[in-house]
Parts: structure tokens; sequence; C-alpha cells
């Protein structure tokens, strides 16, 4: 197809398509689409389900392991926390008009 001289060549920022946009009509005339990626080979379709199921299973262990060791986490920065108030000596609360 002949480019006119009204007719503009821009690459869309999203995606890296090729849109040809008129400027007389102020629209888009036509769409080249990006050039993909590399495309894996359908036989290593099951080599790739099997990482990512590894990968989703592994995270799930992780997960699990980080819930169970949370409740000792929290148990640990509580007694920290009751310690330091114990030793604190109790002292009056500022107010605000207490500071004029």
């Amino acid at each position: 197809m002949a480019k006119l001289d009204s007719e503009l060549e821009v690459p869309c920022p999203c995606c890296g398509a090729t849109l040809v946009v008129d400027v007389n009509l102020g629209r888009v005339v036509s769409h080249a689409a990006a050039p993909g990626g590399p495309r894996p080979e359908l036989d290593e379709a099951h080599r790739i389900l099997q990482q990512q199921a590894a990968r989703r299973d592994a995270l799930f262990e992780q997960s699990v392991v980080a819930e169970k060791n949370r409740g000792d986490a929290l148990s640990k920065r509580f007694e920290e926390a009751l310690k330091q108030a114990q030793d604190e000596p109790a002292s009056k609360p500022l107010r605000g008009f207490d500071l004029d």
C-alpha cells in the first residue's frame, strides 16, 4: 500500500507495534503487530509445565514454613516488648495543653 503524505508511522510505546495514523482523518489507518519473542517448542511444553509446578510447590512450602515460624516470631517480639515495658518506669502521658 502506498504511503500518503498525510500518514505518519508511529511505534506503539506499550506493545511495540507499528501504527500508521492519517493526520487528516485523525485515526489509525493500519496496524502491524510487534514481532514476538522466541516461542517455546511444543516438545518442551511438558518440561516447562514440570518446572512451573516445581516452582509453585517450592513457593508453597516456603510460605508454609514462614507461617509456622510466624507465631514464634510474634511471641518473641511480644516477650521483648513486655520486658522493655516492665523495665521502663511508668511516666505520666503528655497531653496537648501540657506543652503550652
